[in-house]
C-alpha cells in the first residue's frame, strides 16, 4: 500500500515534510521514530504487536521507523530480560513479521543495535560481571567507589565486535532498510566514548581517537557485515540514562576527534539525542549537537530530543504509575523547523510525543495540533 503524503504545512513546518535524498537513504519526509525501548519481549522475541505498532506510527507519517534497542548475540548484551533481541531464529521470525507489517504500510524500518556493557542489570540475570571499558558504572561513580564490573579484554572486544556484525549481517539479510549503532546514553559503545567509565591506559582510552577507538571498530564491522550501500546510522549523546549533565567532549574540536574514527569506518548517518533538541551543544553557538555534528563530518544527522513535549522527565518518572508527565507543546518547534529548513541538519526524530499519539506527523503536517494527544502512563508502558 503506498502512502500519500501532504504538504499542508506552511512556514518552517514545511521543512519538516520535505523528501529527504542522501548517497545511503531516501525517505519521503524529514520526521523519524526515535528508538524507544517498548520491554515487551519474551526471550528476547518482539511481542506480536510490534507490527501493528510500528505500521501506526508509518501510517500517522513516519518517514523512517527505528525499532527500540535490541541485543547482540553476547552473552552479557542484554539489558534486563524484557527487551528484544536481534539474534538467533525465533527473535528473528518475530523481527521478520514486523518489517512486513511495515513494508506493506510503505515504511522504512531500520533495528537499533544494542549491548548495555556496564549498563546491564546483573541482578535481573542471577547477578555475575557485567563488562566495559574499565569496569565502572555509573552508580560506581555516584557512590565514589572503584569498579564493580570487568574490564574488557581483547578478547571480549572481538567477541562484541563479532556480536555486532552478526545481527549487522542479519538486518541486511531479512530486508530492513538498514541498522542503527547505538553509541549513546550510556550504554557499551557509549561508555568508551565518556571519559568517566573508560579509564583504560592502552590504546582504547585517553584521546579522543583512542576513546572512539573501539565503537569505530564496530562500526567498520558492521560495514564490512553488510558492504558499502546498506546505511549505517549511529546514535550518540552527551548525556547517560542517569548522569543527565554527563558529556563525551567539551568543545567542538573534542567532538570532531570523537568523530572522525567513525566517520572513517562507515557511518552514514550520525544521530545525535540531546535532551532538548533546539539547546546549543557549545557555549558560543546556537549550534545544537546534530549541527555541530554535521557541520564537522559533512555527513547527514538527525536531531532529537523532547519534540512536541513541554517539559522533561526522568526515566524513573517515566517507569512511575501516577508521575506528573509534560503535556503537549509545539513552543520550540518551529525553531527546530528553521534550523533543520537552512541545512543545520537533515532529519527531526520524535520520541514519546510519538508514543502518546501515532498520528503526530500528519496532524502536525495538517495544523491540527489541537488535536495532539498528551502523553500518559499508558503510552509508555503499552504498544498500542
Amino acid at each position: 500500500m503506498k502512502r500519500l503524503h501532504g504538504q499542508c504545512a506552511a512556514g518552517p513546518r514545511a521543512a519538516l515534510f520535505a523528501p529527504f535524498v542522501s548517497r545511503a537513504l531516501t525517505l519521503p519526509n524529514r520526521i523519524v521514530m526515535s528508538p524507544m525501548g517498548r520491554a515487551h519481549a519474551e526471550a528476547g522475541r518482539p511481542h506480536a504487536d510490534y507490527g501493528a505498532y510500528f505500521r501506526r506510527r508509518i501510517e500517522g507519517g513516519v518517514g523512517l521507523a527505528i525499532t527500540g534497542a535490541a541485543a547482540v548475540a553476547h552473552d552479557l548484551a542484554d539489558y534486563d530480560g524484557t527487551g528484544p533481541h536481534f539474534h538467533g531464529e525465533d527473535a528473528l521470525a518475530g523481527w521478520r513479521a514486523v518489517l512486513e507489517e511495515v513494508h506493506m504500510a510503505g515504511g522504512r524500518l531500520i533495528p537499533q543495535l544494542w549491548h548495555t556493557g556496564m549498563a546491564r542489570h546483573v541482578a535481573a540475570f542471577g547477578g555475575g560481571a557485567a563488562i566495559g571499558p574499565s569496569g565502572y558504572a555509573i552508580a560506581d561513580l555516584d557512590a565514589g567507589r572503584g569498579p564493580s564490573g570487568r574490564a574488557m579484554s581483547a578478547a571480549d572486544m572481538d567477541a562484541v565486535v563479532a556480536a555486532f556484525a552478526g545481527s549487522a549481517a542479519a538486518a541486511r539479510a531479512q530486508g530492513f532498510d538498514g541498522i542503527e549503532v547505538h553509541a549513546g546514553h550510556g550504554f557499551l559503545l557509549d561508555q568508551f566514548l565518556w571519559p568517566a567509565t573508560n579509564r583504560r591506559t592502552d590504546d582504547h582510552g585517553g584521546s579522543p581517537a583512542n576513546r572512539a577507538r573501539f565503537p569505530a571498530r564496530v562500526v567498520a564491522a558492521c560495514r564490512a557485515a553488510v558492504g558499502p550501500d546498506f546505511p549505517i546510522l549511529l546514535r550518540l549523546s552527551q548525556f547517560k540514562i542517569d548522569a543527565y549533565g554527563a558529556r563525551i567532549a567539551d568543545t567542538p574540536d573534542e567532538l570532531g576527534a570523537l568523530l572522525a574514527p567513525l566517520v572513517e569506518a562507515g557511518v552514514d548517518i550520525l544521530h545525535c539525542s540531546q535532551r532538548e533538541a533546539w539547546e546549543p551543544a557549545f557555549a558560543g553557538s546556537d549550534r545544537n549537537l546534530a549541527a555541530w555534528a554535521k557541520a564537522l563530518t559533512g555527513l547527514p544527522t538527525i536531531a532529537v530530543g523532547s519534540i512536541g513535549l513541554a517539559g522533561l522527565f526522568t526515566e524513573e518518572e517515566a517507569a512511575t504509575p501516577g508521575a506528573g508527565l509534560p503535556g503537549v507543546s509545539l513552543e520550540r518547534l518551529d525553531r527546530v523547523a528553521e534550523q533543520l529548513a537552512r541545512g543545520d541538519f537533515d532529519l527531526l526524530a520524535v520520541g514519546r510525543s510519538l508514543l502518546a499519539d501515532p498520528a503526530w506527523p500528519n496532524k502536525v503536517r495538517d495544523g491540527r495540533e489541537a488535536s495532539l494527544r498528551p502523553l500518559d502512563f499508558a503510552a509508555l508502558t503499552q504498544l498500542r
